[in-house]
């Protein structure tokens, strides 16, 4: 049946009671492969690679999540985001956000150029420079918003008007929002990726990533890149996502909240040079937000002035763990430019303003009270 609320969705597109037993988890196919019941006839399954019940599950609440038409899940959002690549052939253009996870630019700067593949970062919050950038030959535009880490806006509908009047395809990796918060396909994207590891599995417990297609020729696309390559998700992490998605709007409205009063307190400490958070009115992209985001979320970054200040700060916390990653119910805190854009040379870091001060909040579900709290007690010690 159709489901109308997102909690409702959530909780249920995708992961109806199991039809032998009545259970209401989707079991975890721990098999290889099938019996089929003669040449040419199965159940719908033939080989793991290929398919998998636990995760068709998991592809299908995504995809209804997201609006799309499919979802394909991958080993990591990295294996999503080369499997996104995979549309291209050598002599192709994508432009990309300047300011994106430091993952990405890795993999299209160290790998992809390697194969034909051309790249242009622009600063994506301007429509008119990704516009600019258009060549004949581009085919993707690939952007975040907001951007990784330093919170840029990118206005969605405006980008995809550009690349729609170019006949060029919009990815939006939505990993920083979920499609709680936000839903680019509705304001129209192509396709949107998720590292699901982060906010829809929830818990850092599961990895994942996953592409969201729009029309049939992007499951024909992903489908065959599942099965050619071979870098799907397992189903036990498959398994981790789904129960992870079922409290998502629930755990996204706490990162919300939380995140607005963090973002607040930061903003009015005197130890905190500069904070980049949207929901914040003096973001310079806060009205963007405001109209395509249905809340502001739990990531943020702040600027403490150097990398000693930066390191007194991440080694006094006590509560909130100095990590990679972020979306887990825990309160994570990262040094962007040894961590996440550590693969960047410094004259990268610095024309982007990820300096050695700059730290990376990913704004947990525990009481904001306590966050405050260990918050206050390591700035005390920059």
């Amino acid at each position: 049946m159709p489901y109308k609320g997102f909690s409702t969705k959530a909780i249920h597109a995708g992961q109806e009671p199991d039809e032998l037993t009545g259970a209401v988890n989707v079991p975890i196919y721990l098999t290889s492969t099938y019996q089929q019941q003669g040449i040419g006839q199965n159940k719908g399954y033939e080989y793991a690679r290929v398919t998998n019940p636990t995760r068709s599950a998991l592809e299908e609440s995504l995809a209804a999540l997201e609006g799309g038409h499919s979802a394909h899940v991958f080993g990591s959002g990295m294996a999503a985001i080369a499997a996104l690549c995979t549309m291209m052939k050598a002599g192709d253009h994508v432009i990309c956000s300047e300011n994106i996870y430091g993952g990405t630019a890795r993999l299209f700067d160290k790998v992809l150029v390697n194969y034909g593949l051309t790249f242009t970062y622009v600063d994506a919050s301007d429509p008119a420079k990704i516009e600019a950038a258009i060549t004949p030959a581009t085919k993707l535009v690939h952007i975040e918003s907001p951007t990784n880490p330093m919170m840029s806006m990118v206005d969605i509908a405006a980008v995809a008007a550009v690349c729609h009047r170019h006949g060029v395809e919009l990815s939006v990796d939505n990993t920083f929002l979920s499609p709680y918060l936000q839903q680019p396909i509705e304001l129209g994207a192509d396709i949107v990726m998720h590292s699901t590891t982060k906010f829809l599995n929830g818990h850092s417990d599961g990895l994942g990533g996953v592409l969201i297609g729009t029309r049939p020729e992007h499951t024909e696309r992903f489908s065959f890149v599942q099965k050619v390559t071979g870098g799907i998700l397992q189903p036990f992490d498959s398994y981790l996502i789904l129960r992870g998605v079922k409290t998502l709007a629930l755990r996204m409205r706490q990162h919300d909240a939380n995140g607005r009063a963090v973002a607040e307190y930061l903003a009015k400490h005197p130890k905190i040079q500069k904070i980049f958070y949207p929901g914040l009115p003096t973001h310079p992209g806060h009205e963007i937000a405001a109209r395509q985001q249905k809340g502001f979320g739990s990531m943020m970054s702040f600027e403490l002035g150097g990398k000693q200040a930066a390191n007194a700060f991440v080694s006094a916390l006590k509560l909130c763990y100095l990590a990679e990653s972020l979306g887990g119910v825990e309160t994570l805190v990262s040094h962007s430019a040894s961590m996440t854009h550590g693969g960047m040379t410094q004259q990268q870091r610095d024309a982007l303003g990820i300096t050695d001060g700059l730290i990376r909040l990913s704004v947990g579900c525990e009481d904001v009270e306590d966050i405050l709290a260990d918050l206050e007690q390591a700035l005390e010690k920059v």
